[in-house]
């Protein structure tokens, strides 16, 4: 059987090890025990005692009352009788229930200081718990912090490889010939011709979309080759690398493209707005309805200036490229396109700026 003495509940209520959360108020001894019968209490004696005495008195009194004449103790024994009973047990029967609603608010009193100690006791131990968990926690974000901010600069590195030329090393071997000086008045000619960039054949419209979704994992080499054919392309490239600087700013706080599962708008919505078309006509495009999201990025668009010019470059670029694209792309390009990581990020920054409303 547990020892339920006092010195044992006074080993129970003191800490046993470190750390262990303190109570915000003095507890008192047995507060956290089982309740348990204690026998006859102070209103049960108090409640005997009364019973005792009206008892008593009752007899003395119904004792030396005189008898009544036998004429009429015939005619109205069973009524005295009654009217004897009643007069001598029901007061009785009230001083228990009284003592019995007493005895139940005392019971009450005690299991709501019992509840309240248990609930402060809780409420400490879960405050002292979350201030350890968060002091573990620190190394770990900071150690994915760092990690994020790792794999953001190798992406932007391995995408930053894809615009180097070999220009850099042709004038080692092929160094021209010094220019013979000129007049101050003369002008420099200027050497005119075709450039790489207009005799390369279009960008395909598969390889457009593939760029905008960006490569999926590092082992999409269709992801890659289809990148590395749009950064070839001039316009395309600078909405790539805007798109490229939205989705890392936005990454920032958590929020990524996958996540996201807009509403899908028709391809008649996306082209009124290839168009020209603002406003509630294309209201349909901005179908982001994460609340977090939205939130996250209202919030840095109003505090960042530098995420609101970002964000802002970025909308202008996918609004020429799109403009471009749908001149000659059909109504499944224009759906491929709209399910792309760059596509979602428009709607949700066009949303968020208000170009839907």
């Amino acid at each position: 059987m547990a020892d339920t003495s006092p010195s044992a509940n006074a080993s129970n209520q003191s800490p046993s090890r470190p750390g262990s959360p303190t109570l915000a108020r003095p507890t008192p001894l047995g507060i956290y025990d089982r309740p348990r019968s204690e026998g006859i209490s102070g209103i049960e004696i108090a409640a005997i005692a009364l019973s005792a005495i009206w008892l008593l008195g009752s007899a003395v009194f119904f004792l030396s009352m005189p008898s009544a004449p036998e004429g009429q103790e015939s005619g109205n024994s069973g009524l005295m009788f009654l009217m004897t009973m009643l007069a001598i047990f029901m007061p009785v029967g009230m001083i228990w229930v009284a003592a019995t609603a007493a005895k139940a608010s005392r019971v009450m009193r005690e299991e709501s200081q019992r509840l309240q100690a248990a609930i402060d006791a809780i409420r400490q131990a879960y405050i002292a718990q979350q201030h350890s968990r968060d002091k573990s926690i620190e190394p770990s974000v900071a150690r994915k912090l760092d990690e994020i901010a790792a794999a953001a600069k190798k992406t932007e590195t391995t995408l930053a490889t894809f615009h180097t030329r070999r220009d850099a090393v042709q004038p080692a071997r092929h160094t021209p010939p010094p220019m013979a000086p000129q007049a101050a008045d003369d002008q420099p000619k200027l050497a005119l011709g075709t450039t790489s960039e207009e005799t390369a054949p279009p960008l395909a419209r598969e390889d457009f979309i593939r760029a905008l979704n960006f490569p999926e994992t590092a082992e999409d080499a269709a992801g890659f080759s289809a990148l590395r054919r749009a950064l070839k392309d001039r316009p395309t490239a600078q909405m790539i690398q805007a798109a490229q600087d939205i989705l890392t700013l936005l990454s920032q706080d958590g929020i990524y493209m996958d996540d996201l599962r807009p509403d899908r708008a028709r391809p008649e919505i996306w082209r009124s707005f290839a168009q020209g078309a603002r406003g509630r006509s294309v209201a349909a495009l901005g179908g982001v309805r994460d609340r977090s999201s939205l939130a996250l990025t209202a919030g840095r668009m109003k505090q960042d200036p530098i995420f609101r010019d970002a964000a802002h470059h970025f909308l202008r670029r996918f609004d020429r490229s799109f403009a471009a694209f749908e001149a000659e792309a059909d109504d499944a390009d224009i759906s491929a396109l709209a399910d792309t990581r760059t596509a979602r990020a428009f709607m949700l920054l066009g949303r968020v700026a208000g170009t839907f409303d």
